[in-house]
Parts: C-alpha cells; structure tokens; sequence
C-alpha cells in the first residue's frame, strides 16, 4: 500500500464518474458523468475546469483531430465538433434497445474502439463488447452485465476487459492492426486478486504492460504486471473509484474518477469524497491515449457471430 499525494480536481461531484481521457497535447482531461449527462473538461495549465451538458447519458470520450471527438453515448457512437459541442452520429450502438447504454471503453493503438453497453439498471447479462473501426460495428461478446477494464498491452497484441459482475477479468490476444480477438478468453485475474476488497472496473495499462485498476467499493487503484502479480495498490479517498487515466505531459499522474451513484444519505456522509475526481500523484510511466481514426466512410454497420463473455468465457 502507497500513500501518494492525491489532489481533487476543482469540480463538480459527480453522480456517476466515469470515461477519462487525456489529450497530451491540449493538456486537457476529459470525463463524464453519465448519471449527470455532463462532459467535464480541465485545462491543466490555467487550472480551469468547465461542465458540458450532455443530451444523453455518455460513457467514453477519445480525441479523433483538433477540432472532434468521439463520444459514446445512449443508442451510439458520436462525434462531437469541439467549435459547438454538436453531435453527428457515426454509428447506432444497440439504438431499438432502450433499456441498455454505453459503459466502458477505450481506443486501441491501430485506432479502432472497443465499447461495453449494460442495462441501465444493471440487468444480469444485459450487455456486450463491440469493435468499431469508424465505419463497421462488430459485436465480439455478449451476455455481459457490467462490461469494464477495456484496455490493452502496450505493444497491442492483447485486450483486457473484465465483468464488474462476476469479479473477473480476462485477456485475450488481438491482431495489433485491427484490434479484431485471434483466440478466446482467459481469465487473468479474479476477486482474490483485490486488496482491498471491491470491485473490478475501469483500467488501463502502462508503458511497462501494467494494468491499473479502479477498484469499485474498495477506494482504490492497484497495479497488475502483465502476468497477474500485484504491483503496488494507492488509496483514493472516495469508496467507488470507477477508471483511471493517465495525466500530465510527463503522464506521470494518474486521474482517478470516482462516484456516490446508489449511497444513501449514511453512505454519503461516510464517504465525503464520493463523486469527485482526483489525481494521483505517483511517477507513473503513462502511455498517451490513442486518438481514434475515423474512417473516410462513416455510419456503415455490420454485424458477427458473438462469442459469449460471462462467468466461463
């Protein structure tokens, strides 16, 4: 256990933290509340932060060019023009599914997307993990119900992406072009692999394959090396961390959203630091987030056989 300098970002509480993105050359760190329907924004140099209303609930937000982004959103995959915060969409995600949203995900180095959808109300088996390209959405598995920890090896040849569920999170070898799995899953790690109790949910990996992991219902962040072993675990003065992200033009700090969604009023007076977002100041060595390459071609979906993930993929 490392007890680190950790710094709350001037922001809004959020009901519902989650989807953090760093854009290195703006200095900028992004993330949403999706209970909220918000898109925060903070400028690192001027210390600033500012709150975008959102239209629906959002789960994920990656850079694409100096003037867009990718947002997933309720029924798709958006991009946003940054002049106006206006959305087009690039591609339906489960759109004549009303019960079901966007949840974790994360761009891989060849610029393609992995995005997990869930219940809203956390249905068991609800959700699934897609692939999108920019122009075709690719089912990969289904019948998950908290899809999280989407995130890869450094060098791209393999996923990570866990239930929140069932505790459990698995690895899988990827083509580092495409994106696209070339085996099945296999569990990696599992619920006596927490420190401090909790839950799996968002991660992602370090320069050296690192796998850092917010820990929901265990206030934390711990650091797996790439076969398994716990590396070192930081506190988080908020009981439900949700995702982490690496920040800073070093990416020496790690960002770590957190959320007080289903505290009630004795919960919330426990947890003074539920919902807020905090940085970590460790000396990480971060990776720099993929941009996501949107295709000359858009809207175009497409569909495959999914390969069931659930408690025995």
């Amino acid at each position: 256990m490392e007890k680190a300098g950790t710094r709350k970002l001037p922001a809004d509480r959020c009901e519902l933290g989650e989807g953090p993105s760093y854009d290195r050359t703006e200095d900028t760190a992004w993330w949403l509340d999706i209970v909220g329907r918000k898109l925060f924004e903070h400028r690192f140099a001027s210390g600033d932060t500012h709150a975008h209303a959102l239209p629906s609930m959002a789960s994920m937000i990656a850079r694409v060019d100096g003037d867009h982004q990718l947002v997933a959103m309720e029924g798709g995959l958006y991009l946003r023009a940054r002049s106006d915060g206006a959305f087009a969409l690039l591609a339906p995600l489960e759109a004549d599914d009303n019960t079901t949203r966007s949840n974790d995900g994360r761009v891989h180095p060849s610029g393609a997307l992995w995005i997990g959808t869930m219940g809203k109300k956390a249905e068991r088996n609800a959700g699934a993990i897609y692939w999108f390209d920019g122009r075709t959405v690719r089912r990969l598995y289904r019948d998950i119900t908290i899809p999280n920890s989407i995130c890869y090896s450094p060098d791209g040849c393999t996923a990570y992406f866990a239930d929140t569920a069932v505790d459990t999170v698995w690895q899988v070898a990827i083509d580092p072009a495409t994106a696209l799995p070339q085996g099945e899953p296999s569990p990696f790690l599992s619920a006596s692999d927490l420190p401090l109790g909790g839950h799996f949910d968002g991660s992602v990996t370090d320069a050296d394959g690192v796998m850092w992991n917010a820990a929901w219902g265990g206030g934390s962040v711990s650091g797996y090396s790439p076969d398994g072993h716990l590396v070192r675990t930081y506190e988080v003065p908020a009981v439900q961390t949700t995702c982490p992200a690496f920040v800073g033009r070093d990416l020496a700090g790690l960002l770590v959203t957190t959320a007080r969604e289903g505290q009630d009023e004795r919960a919330r007076a426990a947890d003074p630091g539920a919902g807020f977002t905090y940085v970590i100041e460790g000396s990480f060595k971060g990776l720099a987030e993929p941009v996501f390459r949107l295709a000359p071609e858009t809207g175009e979906t497409g569909g495959v056989t999914a390969r069931k993930a659930g408690a025995d993929p």
